[in-house]
């Protein structure tokens, strides 16, 4: 297939490293370089800020990811579990090179919501900003694989609730799977889509596809929605890195 019925997303890594504190504005441009080589490419369709704790200033980061779009190696630049405020300072500043901030992806789904609650997935929708959700099926929790008896393994730390907590979730999410003839899987990839969300979610086998594509073409109506927002949770942030 060629290159371009392909999108490719790739992440600045931002813990410290030698990079950072030698070439603080040239870090992006270095690291994506990298990136390039390993990957066997010419550009990347997008390319992320991983998180809102690097060491440069955001001018800084501005300037380095501006640089990437300018010379090529990106069609667009996005940032990672930021906050509404550090995300609208970082699209302030990639502005004055001309260059829009497209994406902040952050934890969303049944069992976080706390980016649509704290207001920061309206703040994209205001400004043109694609929200881009990870971890959007909860690790596998939200695809019925996984139960009170069957626990997933404790390193699956996103939204890690006790099984037995997520049942009620669960149980609307089936029933209303059952009622559409999808999978459970399918239905809460789909109450992303329904908020306005782009879910980003990992496939290691057939069967993972299938129960993915189930979510497209169709919606949850508003009394469905309703009825999950009614069990979801909030979730949280943190300090150090989901600020968003």
């Amino acid at each position: 297939m060629p290159r371009s019925d392909f999108v490719i997303q790739t992440k600045f890594y931002v813990v410290p490293q030698m990079t950072d504190i030698l070439h603080p504005t040239e870090a992006p441009l270095l690291k994506l370089k990298t990136s390039l080589k390993n990957l066997g490419l010419d550009y990347v369709d997008i390319y992320l800020v991983h998180g809102p704790i690097h060491i440069q200033s955001f001018e800084r980061i501005a300037k380095g990811m501006a640089e990437c779009v300018d010379k090529g190696l990106t069609k667009c630049v996005g940032v990672a579990n930021y906050s509404t405020e550090d995300m609208i300072k970082m699209q302030e500043e990639l502005a004055k090179y001309g260059v829009p901030l497209a994406i902040n992806q952050c934890e969303f789904s049944v069992l976080r919501r706390q980016p649509e609650t704290s207001g920061l997935l309206q703040a994209c929708k205001e400004r043109g900003i694609v929200f881009q959700s990870y971890s959007s099926l909860a690790q596998g929790r939200l695809t019925g694989k996984y139960t009170k008896d069957n626990p997933p393994p404790k390193s699956y730390r996103f939204s890690s609730y006790d099984m037995a907590d997520i049942e009620p979730v669960l149980e609307v999410l089936k029933r209303i799977a059952d009622k559409r003839g999808v999978s459970i899987t399918a239905v809460a990839l789909n109450y992303n889509l329904c908020k306005g969300i782009t879910p980003v979610v990992g496939i290691r086998k057939e069967e993972q596809a299938i129960d993915d594509c189930q979510a497209l073409g169709w919606r949850l109506s508003n009394e469905e929605i309703k009825e999950i927002d009614a069990v979801s949770f909030e979730g949280h942030t943190t300090s150090l890195w989901q600020q968003g």
